[in-house]
């Protein structure tokens, strides 16, 4: 039976999670677009307790393509609305040069290995491939960002009021993330007195965040109704905000929060952009048709711009100055409604140039430090860069000229940022990328390359291996769903009909208007698990049959709080929460529906930041957590104490994982590097300093994007499953690794080689690029191998559509 505060429900016919905008005000001023519709969500709910929905997938007649290498499970049309054609599942996929499939026939060099050894195909043998394409994630929008010079970190927040912070000396790794708020919209980001990370929005309050909790600290009311914009001066010592009454209003930095110091001039209508002069004598505002430039000592307008004067009376419309910069030689940049970029003289009060650059709006605006390139994006999804250049060969005279268009993204640009080496954007279709700047990067390599990041560098998916489920991680609630199954057999390649579908077993939701940090689903699929920042939620799900029950344990200790990872144990006894000051909680879970706190792990040495990574061994005898000084810290669980500390690495770990056999703790770092460290004998194990004295490969360390799980052969110790975004790596120790003079090639590329070249080319990393873009990946059994992915056009289907661009010919 399901617990009073949850109740089972039939699954619509039509399940689709929409592009949901950020609270607003009423008068809110925006490019006139349709993308800007806020969109209703359609489960929704008035009351608060959570809700839990049960379904099961209607039954389909299974399909094939005349490709079969391309050929995928059909899938309910109703879950796909904008590609009903596009099935998510596959049941059993070609993984080329790793081995085969479910009950598959290995070709070439794999079939001749299996009879007389090593061949470059060999050695994962047969395996039923689950492609899953319904977990339905759609990225929240970039609403703003602010750069960290000194330390070189990218703080960027999203529509759905979430934070991250990018760690570009961590080869551009995620290390940190606060979860959204329905209640809480960021439109202005600023990093002040050091590494201290400032936003303000539309709830009217300047809030500091604390980095190490991952948690708003503080929040201070602006007392100007909602802000829309905010900038710290050089120095880092003041805060300016633009609020929704025309005021611009002063603060100082100061230990444990935001002082307020004065009011300068008010205007009429919201101030959308501000800039501050870099000797911070000055600020520009930006708003509808002027600028304004202000003293800060004395609080009074010096100067007065209007933006529309040279538009003609017939064509005149508001102009709304959208982005503001105000550079050293007194020169103001402004970018506003009529996607123009204007150069004015503010001590004059003159337009000295004026670049279009857009038929919409030109939305967002940053300069270099040496003030002498500027970087535009538009609503357009657009990219401009501007350079300051001399107007002949040898000249003093020098003009700012447009230079270089991109086009990277889809939808509105709302944030751009520019450092020393590239151009950073950020727009409404989730994606943050970078561009380099070829001038400047000394050498071709891994900054040289071109970075898209669209899904978060954390784990969202959670897998039931012995129950074979799988749960899904939403903002705001969670998916549980069963896989579905074959029992046909076919050649190597081909694509199996499935016997049962994959279903949609329960729906639940978050209650309040927090968004969840993490989740977790226990190994037999009886325990569910999630945190929000003020409440923890432990739920035991019953399987009967076809039917299914949830019911909330209660007396959930309330010590257990913060929660920033969970993991259960390989035999779903016990639950592993990652807290704050590098602390882990061990509750025991009990049956029928019941949980009990055992002890609270702590490092020796005391830190302040939280754990953000887990891994807990197959005999339940050790547990290894990562807290966000990068240490790593080994624990016994039979005796609840302090094992030993892996060696401090300079770079960030993004997955770690403890071999069920050996027991030796499997790390990968941001830079791409690889270490087995041996928690028995404490230290690094032969193969792991034989891979630092030979060095990984080239194109390996130049890799753009982090491992975010590993995983592990059960029937071959020396075989490592490692995946990333875009490649899916079998790792086999047994075998040599690649000097730079080796190809690194796809295993697809590799298997059209003659026999005699694919053994020159044997060494033990064997990548398969098959399942893009890849946000999970692990192995069931020995068997049975379960991907997970979202394609990049599914996610331009759920957003809202883009300004509408003519075309040649149409």
């Amino acid at each position: 039976m399901s617990s009073p505060c949850s109740k089972l429900l039939p699954m619509p016919t039509s399940h689709r999670i929409p592009y949901v905008q950020s609270p607003v005000p009423k008068n809110l001023i925006v490019p006139p677009r349709a993308s800007w519709r806020p969109v209703p969500h359609p489960h929704s709910q008035p009351f608060p307790c959570p809700r839990v929905r049960a379904a099961r997938c209607p039954p389909a007649v299974p399909s094939r393509s005349s490709a079969a290498r391309l050929a995928q499970h059909p899938r309910p049309r109703s879950h796909h609305p904008a590609h009903p054609n596009l099935p998510p599942f596959c049941s059993s996929l070609p993984l080329p040069g790793i081995g085969g499939h479910f009950r598959f026939r290995e070709r070439g060099a794999a079939r001749g290995a299996r009879r007389g050894g090593a061949g470059p195909g060999a050695a994962m043998g047969e395996f039923e491939v689950h492609r899953v394409r319904f977990f339905g994630l759609v990225p929240a929008g970039v609403r703003c960002m602010a750069y960290e010079h000194r330390g070189r970190r990218l703080a960027l927040a999203r529509t759905d009021g979430a934070v991250e912070v990018y760690n570009f000396a961590a080869n551009y790794f995620m290390e940190k993330a606060i979860p959204g708020h329905q209640a809480r919209s960021v439109e202005a980001l600023c990093w002040a007195a050091g590494e201290r990370l400032f936003g303000a929005g539309l709830s009217g309050d300047i809030t500091e965040y604390d980095l190490e909790r991952l948690r708003p600290a503080r929040a201070v009311d602006g007392f100007g109704g909602p802000i829309w914009s905010m900038a710290a001066n050089n120095d880092g010592t003041r805060l300016a905000i633009g609020c929704e009454d025309g005021s611009v209003k002063l603060f100082q930095v100061v230990p444990g929060g935001v002082q307020f110091e004065k009011n300068l001039d008010r205007q009429k209508g919201r101030v959308l952009c501000l800039s501050w002069h870099p000797s911070g004598t000055h600020l520009a505002a930006g708003s509808i048709d002027f600028i304004r430039v202000l003293d800060v000592r004395s609080g009074r307008t010096a100067q007065r711009l209007m933006v529309n004067y040279h538009v003609p009376k017939s064509k005149k419309r508001e102009c709304v100055v959208w982005s503001i910069a105000f550079l050293s030689s007194g020169t103001v940049i402004s970018s506003d409604s009529f996607g123009r970029v204007q150069f004015w003289d503010w001590e004059r009060g003159t337009l000295q140039d004026s670049h279009t650059v857009s038929t919409s709006a030109a939305l967002s605006l940053a300069v270099s430090e040496k003030e002498d390139s500027i970087v535009v994006g538009t609503s357009a999804g657009a990219t401009y860069q501007f350079q300051l250049l001399p107007v002949k060969a040898g000249s003093q005279e020098k003009r700012w000229v447009r230079t270089k268009p991109f086009q990277h993204h889809t939808h509105d640009v709302r944030a751009v940022v520019h450092t020393p080496t590239a151009l950073i954007s950020g727009g409404l279709d989730g994606q943050l990328v970078i561009r380099p700047l070829m001038e400047k990067v000394q050498k071709k390599g891994y900054d040289a390359a071109l970075r898209k990041f669209t899904l978060p560098h954390r784990r969202l998916v959670s897998c039931a291996r012995k129950a074979r489920l799988l749960l899904f991680q939403f903002s705001q609630h969670l998916e549980l769903w069963r896989l579905g199954s074959t029992n046909k057999t076919g050649k190597d390649g081909e694509v199996l009909p499935v016997s049962r579908m994959p279903e949609h077993l329960l729906q639940l939701k978050s209650k309040g208007p927090e968004h969840i940090y993490c989740s977790c689903v226990s190994p037999c699929g009886s325990w569910i698990a999630y945190s929000t920042a003020s409440r923890f939620h432990l739920y035991r799900v019953q399987h009967e049959g076809d039917s299914i029950s949830i019911k909330k344990v209660p007396g959930v200790p309330k010590l257990l709080l913060p929660a920033y990872q969970l993991q259960c144990a390989s035999d779903s006894g016990r639950l592993f929460i990652a807290s704050d000051r590098g602390s882990v909680h061990v509750v025991q879970l009990l049956e029928p529906g019941g949980c009990k706190h055992l002890h609270t792990l702590r490092p020796p040495t005391g830190t302040r930041e939280a754990v953000y990574l887990l891994a807990s061994s197959a005999d339940g005898n050790w547990l290894a957590a990562v807290s966000g000084d990068w240490e790593v810290h080994v624990y016994s669980l039979k005796h609840f104490k302090h094992h030993c500390t892996v060696p401090t690495y300079s770079s960030a770990v993004t997955a770690l994982a403890i071999h069920p056999t050996t027991n030796n703790l499997f790390i990968s770092y941001s830079d791409q590097q690889l270490f087995e460290f041996s928690i028995p004998e404490k230290q690094y194990t032969a193969w792991s300093r034989a891979v630092q004295n030979s060095g990984l490969h080239k194109l390996w360390l130049e890799r753009d994007s982090p491992i975010t799980h590993i995983a592990f052969n059960p029937k071959n110790t020396s075989q490592i499953l490692l995946h990333d975004v875009y490649m899916l790596c079998v790792l086999d120790k047994s075998l040599p690794l690649p000097d730079n003079n080796t190809l690194l090639v796809n295993q697809s590329t590799l298997k059209q080689l003659s026999e005699p070249a694919r053994r020159r080319q044997l060494h033990a990393f064997k990548i398969c690029k098959k399942f893009q873009p890849l946000l999970f990946a692990d192995l069931l059994d020995e068997r049975c191998l379960v991907t997970v992915e979202r394609p990049t056009l599914d996610i331009s289907a759920e957003l809202p559509p883009p300004v509408q661009q003519k075309k040649f010919g149409t």
